[in-house]
């Protein structure tokens, strides 16, 4: 998948029969469990987040598949229309210094088995789709133990206080965007104190571009203060403190641009936030959320196209969107790497055998032009982006353009097929 961009089993087979029946096998193996390739998300993540300060970023995606009255594959509704599809929860831990992707933690992959009867508010949180903010959260925490420290980090869906209550402890923080306008324990609203608050500061920071939005920079007033949240009015929730104290960051764009939706972002954190120092570190730790935007974008529309899977069933497409997440995050690493502004590990990205092929293709490239050297160390990732890059048809030079997606997957395409004979230069042929 990483090499062909692409989850499209005929469309990887190139064409051969035996390939893409091997590979709908594999799918349909009652011994590979979506629940197994999800586990297997973290090999390599959770060397790589020793001693850093790990923002574990959490959002959720809806993967529509194409299906008719008489062909649902089994898949359940989606969105507010007719849709069928797969719903993918992941996390991602990323740098909090750099913004570096270390790579997947932990997540949920699932389709809806039919509409609940049952009122949302009289049901227990455990019986909710959004019990996987907290879950995700708490599954974290072994994989993620070697890290300096770990602050999950989602958005306004990720706003519930039993996910502020359950998961926060001493090296593991939360920020959550406000979705509610929730009620404080002295009775008054947040949103309302929150308007109480000074102008602190002022800032421009620039924001990254979206998919209905160009890159632009945004004038931006600061507020912070101490809050504590009433408990919500549910039985479900008494086992919980009755109230809970949070920091609260807000931060509002001034004058923008005529026909712009102005950022408004209202920040709940358990992090400290006793300066407006801190209080910007939380703003700029929550703009990191848009690497997990990359993501589902990689893996959707701009990228391996997984809506266009024509897998048949929804057990194997569970299990698809499942393997085609870790291709996902190892393309935006290979991205990132190209500039070695960190050094992530080759390992997370490529096993023994494709480790020994890259230094087979890199000692031939240096050979070719002897003034030109790879730059970074062999065992790091960007090494391994420099030789894919020139693979696919980069000139290597540090003046010239990084290399973009489609030449790091023509790079990618052209190693594959070098790896797959290399694993062979130790075979004797009869």
């Amino acid at each position: 998948m990483v090499a062909g961009k692409d989850v499209c089993l005929r469309r990887l087979a190139k064409g051969i029969r035996g390939r893409e029946v091997q590979f709908n096998r594999f799918l349909g193996n009652a011994k590979v469990t979506t629940e197994r390739v999800i586990e297997s998300w973290s090999e390599g993540t959770s060397a790589a987040a020793e001693g850093c300060h790990v923002l574990a970023i959490q959002d959720t995606s809806e993967i529509n598949f194409a299906t008719t009255a008489k062909r649902r594959r089994g898949l359940g509704e989606i969105g507010k229309g007719n849709g069928r599809g797969v719903l993918l929860h992941p996390m991602l831990a990323v740098d909090a210094e750099n913004g570096v992707c270390l790579g997947l933690v932990s997540g949920q992959v699932w389709t809806r088995k039919g509409r609940r009867t049952v009122s949302h508010d009289l049901r227990d949180l455990s019986d909710k789709e959004s019990q996987r903010w907290i879950a995700t959260a708490l599954a974290a925490k072994p994989l993620l133990a070697k890290a300096a420290m770990v602050t999950a980090l989602g958005d306004r869906e990720s706003d519930i206080f039993a996910l502020y209550a359950n998961a926060a402890e001493e090296r593991f923080h939360v920020i959550a965007r406000s979705m509610h306008d929730r009620k404080l324990a002295d009775g008054t609203g947040l949103y309302v104190a929150s308007e109480g608050m000074a102008v602190v500061d002022q800032r421009l920071i620039v924001l990254p571009a979206r998919a209905q939005r160009a890159e632009r920079t945004a004038q931006l007033e600061l507020r912070f203060g101490a809050v504590s949240l009433a408990r919500p009015q549910s039985k479900f929730l008494n086992h919980l403190p009755k109230s809970l104290p949070l920091n609260y960051v807000d931060v509002r764009e001034v004058d923008p641009q005529a026909g712009t939706e102005p950022l408004h972002w209202r920040l709940l954190t358990t992090h400290a936030v006793a300066t407006a120092k801190a209080a910007w570190r939380i703003v700029e730790w929550y703009k990191r959320r848009w690497l997990i935007e990359q993501f589902f974008r990689v893996l959707k529309t701009q990228g391996f196209r997984l809506e266009d899977s024509q897998v048949g069933t929804a057990d194997r497409l569970l299990k698809l969107v499942a393997i085609a997440a870790k291709a996902a995050v190892i393309t935006i690493q290979l991205l990132q790497a190209r500039d070695g502004r960190a050094h992530q590990p080759v390992r997370l990205a490529f096993d023994a055998n494709g480790v020994a092929t890259l230094a087979a293709l890199n000692r031939n490239l240096e050979a070719q032009s002897k003034r030109l050297r790879n730059p970074h160390p062999p065992d790091s990732l960007a090494w391994a982006a420099w030789i894919i890059g020139r693979l696919g048809g980069w000139d290597g030079y540090p003046s010239s353009k990084p290399p973009g997606p489609i030449t790091m997957k023509n790079g990618l395409e052209y190693f594959h097929a070098v790896a797959a004979g290399w694993s062979l230069r130790d075979v004797c042929m009869p």
